[in-house]
């Protein structure tokens, strides 16, 4: 897969932009604060719904303007596609693939990359919420249906959280909560689905995971990844989960989480909240037997990161009939030596489609800088001393 074209309109700082990609490897060139991310995030949003940089998709609608619009033709098995999005400050987002009306969600099933940017840092330095994100964005690239079962828990997971607010304020006892019976089930249904997936991606993950970190840092450091399950007694917030959280269970999952809610509806009644389920879960990075989050070195940490992308593009070209999902690279030449620059563009020579960017020209390897496109203020530009 590749992206031959992409339009925007009203995105960051762009009021218009018009820019023609190549096959193979794509460098975007500019000083700090031009824009040159902003091309790559919008990429990265049609294909995962969501930006790298900020929480909120209003944060990408240019100052004064009420909407955005993402315009990508993409290209695969001599097959041809328009791919776009309007992000609305009030009001629902709308898609389309060939003019035609699609539901949002369902955009990432016509389009696949991956991105890395210095922010990624933080899946293996941040809080849970990022790692979740990172698997269930992975999750819906590689399996589109999952995305309505992720939408669906959410739903179910912000009603069942109200009533328990609303038993708490009212001094209801759980005994007598027989609709929160109903929604635990529709609960426990849905997310075990959720804890299933993640599982199964995650076991798919090691080996890709073992072979990028390896290409990438030039050692093995016996990079793993393992799930924290709240179902099985895990909380977000330790820093080191009990091995028995850790641990696979022959139990199947679903009732794990029935039992899980049985011993929590007390405590559950007392904070008003769903202690338990995927929306609660962690993934722990090991390297070299030990956590990586408090032990890893910044360059550790930084290969690991890297390493998790590379690996979840790996999978991606495994398991697609549209080939290569186009792999996105955000400033991140920069903070490497001349030895990691080689390592890196060998480890991504061979995908389709690669585009990076950088603030300066000479910091990423020749090899990945046949076709560059140039970024001033907003705009593409043929000097090639911006």
């Amino acid at each position: 897969m590749r992206v031959s074209h992409l339009s925007l309109a009203d995105f960051r700082n762009y009021t218009t932009a018009e820019v023609p990609f190549a096959a193979g490897p794509n460098l975007v060139v500019g000083r700090n604060g031009q824009g040159k991310t902003n091309l790559v995030e919008a990429l990265g949003y049609l294909s995962t719904l969501g930006s790298h940089r900020v929480s909120s998709d209003k944060a990408m609608i240019r100052a004064g303007a009420e909407s955005a619009v993402i315009r990508a033709r993409l290209e695969y098995n001599g097959r041809e596609i328009l791919a776009e999005v309007q992000i609305n400050r009030t009001g629902l987002n709308r898609a389309q693939i060939n003019r035609s009306a699609i539901k949002t969600r369902e955009l990432p099933r016509y389009f696949s990359s991956v991105l890395f940017a210095p922010e990624d840092l933080s899946l293996v330095r941040g809080d849970p919420s990022g790692r979740r994100r990172f698997l269930d964005q992975l999750l819906v690239l590689r399996t589109p249906r999952i995305a309505g079962v992720l939408a669906d828990y959410d739903r179910v997971l912000k009603q069942r959280n109200t009533l328990l607010k609303s038993a708490r304020a009212t001094g209801v006892k759980g005994k007598s909560l027989s609709t929160l019976d109903i929604w635990d089930e529709r609960l426990v249904d849905l997310g075990s689905q959720i804890i299933d997936e993640r599982a199964e991606l995650v076991r798919l993950l090691s080996e890709p995971l073992r072979a990028a970190y390896e290409s990438v840092a030039g050692e093995d450091h016996g990079p793993k990844l393992v799930s924290s399950l709240s179902i099985l007694g895990a909380d977000e917030d330790d820093e080191a989960p009990e091995a028995s959280a850790l641990a696979p269970a022959a139990i199947p999952t679903a009732e794990l989480f029935r039992t899980a809610l049985a011993s929590l509806r007390g405590k559950e009644l007392d904070r008003g909240m769903t202690l338990a389920g995927p929306h609660r879960d962690d993934l722990v990075f090991m390297l070299n037997s030990l956590p990586a989050k408090g032990y890893a070195s910044h360059g550790e940490s930084w290969s690991f990161a890297l390493a998790l992308k590379l690996a979840s593009a790996e999978l991606l070209r495994r398991d697609s009939m549209s080939g290569d999902p186009v792999l996105i690279l955000d400033d991140v030449f920069a903070e490497l030596d001349q030895t990691r620059r080689a390592r890196l563009a060998a480890a991504v020579g061979g995908f389709e489609q690669v585009l990076i960017t950088a603030a300066v020209y000479d910091d990423v390897p020749e090899a990945l800088a046949a076709h560059t496109i140039h970024i001033k203020a907003g705009q593409i530009v043929d000097d090639h001393r911006v």
